[in-house]
């Protein structure tokens, strides 16, 4: 082999590997950010946290090849006003979409539903305002409080979700409540099984939400 000939080769070989160096890496699928605004039913009282709603849904969720990372907001005992009050903090974490999984504290303790609205209603503009996707959750009165408020509680989720148009789940509970098997001792909160039961009923929409880049955030 000439001299030249060998040039050339190694020439050759040297400009491939250049372009090996210099070309971009193939872009990664871009990880969502999810964050879940809840209380003690999304933050997984008395639960493992592999077990608690959020490290559930990512685990769906990436089962299903979409890469997600949902962040668990969820703090117990929190009322609407406290979610609202810690909005600042939760968007701290740069999340792409937010579940919000308010109220069930409001019913518990019998908070007016006018303001439990007022609240859910800043905390979902705020959220689109900063441009984040939204998903609002349901929740439904305890039935001891009688017929009236019950009515007024249960109508707030699906009068805000529509007059803010954003994607809602009606009841955060829906096949779980009142099922022993599906609930811890003390017959309020989702034990493992019954969390799995919540995602499994709610990822076919939450799926949905994320494939949709529509303009619900603002």
């Amino acid at each position: 082999m000439n001299e030249r000939l060998r040039y050339g080769i190694r020439r050759a070989a040297f400009n491939a590997l250049a372009l090996c160096w210099l070309a971009p890496a193939a872009a990664a699928e871009p990880v969502q950010r999810i964050a879940v605004l809840g209380d003690s039913l999304t933050a997984g009282y008395g639960l493992e946290a592999a077990d608690a709603f959020p490290a559930q849904l990512e685990a769906a969720l990436r089962a299903r090849g979409i890469a997600v990372e949902v962040l668990n907001a969820g703090v117990s005992g929190d009322t609407t006003a406290g979610g609202l009050a810690r909005l600042d903090w939760m968007l701290a974490d740069e999340p792409t979409r937010v579940v919000v999984a308010l109220g069930a504290n409001d019913g518990l303790r019998g908070l007016e539903p006018a303001a439990m609205e007022g609240n859910l209603a800043t905390i979902v503009d705020r959220l689109r305002e900063a441009g984040v996707h939204v998903l609002l959750i349901g929740m439904r009165a305890p039935p001891n409080l009688g017929p009236t408020y019950a009515a007024a509680f249960d109508a707030v989720f699906p009068r805000l979700a529509e007059g803010r148009n954003v994607p809602f789940y009606p009841f955060f509970l829906d096949g779980v409540a009142a099922e022993p098997a599906l609930n811890q001792s003390d017959g309020i909160h989702p034990n493992a099984a019954g969390v799995a039961a919540i995602v499994a009923r709610m990822l076919p929409l939450v799926v949905a939400w994320l494939e949709d880049d529509g303009p619900d955030a603002r």
